[in-house]
């Protein structure tokens, strides 16, 4: 993969170096917070790195910036906040025990599954609606946790099960897309196709 200067300092890849540099920054302040304003600060933190990464997103596709290196570290910037976060919170909910090993299960089976379409010449082609949901679904889940670490443990149990609802529903959701890929890329499937498109002409 050739990467040129004009690709590593476009806008959209600042903004995703800049979630990775807000992870460290975010980890200290939660695990040195005494105080709610300093949990809230660290709320903030995630809140900001969301935005952005929202908007790398939408500045990539919106004015043309879409780059081979944004494709690796968008995804890399993602998944490194999420397990900080998990990390993190962890310490204080023990149900994050069960969303940990949902999410390490569910990226792991992505990125496996990935790496062997890939290598069939296949690719998922950016995330489905339902796996933007479960991501969603998560940080706002987490940021309230992290903002508000008074919240009563009754509901911050029912807001990890939802969470762990979508993250599930989104692991069974990409299993048949992955299926279906695997088929296709089956040899002989593209011929078999072709053929049959020949005969209905």
């Amino acid at each position: 993969m050739k990467i040129r200067r004009k690709e590593v300092f476009s806008i959209p890849n600042v903004l995703s170096y800049f979630r990775i540099l807000l992870i460290p920054v975010f980890t200290v302040l939660y695990f040195n917070a005494d105080l709610p304003a300093e949990y809230f600060m660290a709320g903030i933190i995630i809140l900001v790195s969301g935005f952005t990464d929202f908007m790398d997103g939408l500045i990539a596709r919106r004015f043309d910036m879409v780059t081979e290196l944004g494709k690796l570290i968008d995804p890399v910037a993602d998944k490194l906040t999420q397990l900080a976060i998990i990390i993190c919170l962890i310490h204080r909910y023990q149900g994050m025990l069960l969303l940990a090993g949902i999410f390490v299960c569910k990226e792991l089976f992505m990125g496996i599954n990935g790496l062997l379409l890939l290598r069939r010449g296949k690719k998922l082609g950016g995330a489905k609606w339902f796996g933007k949901v479960a991501t969603a679904v998560f940080y706002i889940t987490t940021i309230v946790l992290i903002a508000l670490p008074e919240l009563p443990l009754e509901w911050a149990n029912g807001l990890m099960l939802v969470t762990g609802f979508f993250l599930l529903l989104s692991f069974a959701l990409y299993t048949p897309v992955f299926a279906k890929m695997y088929h296709d890329s089956a040899p002989g499937t593209e011929e078999a196709g072709a053929e049959k498109d020949k005969n209905h002409v």
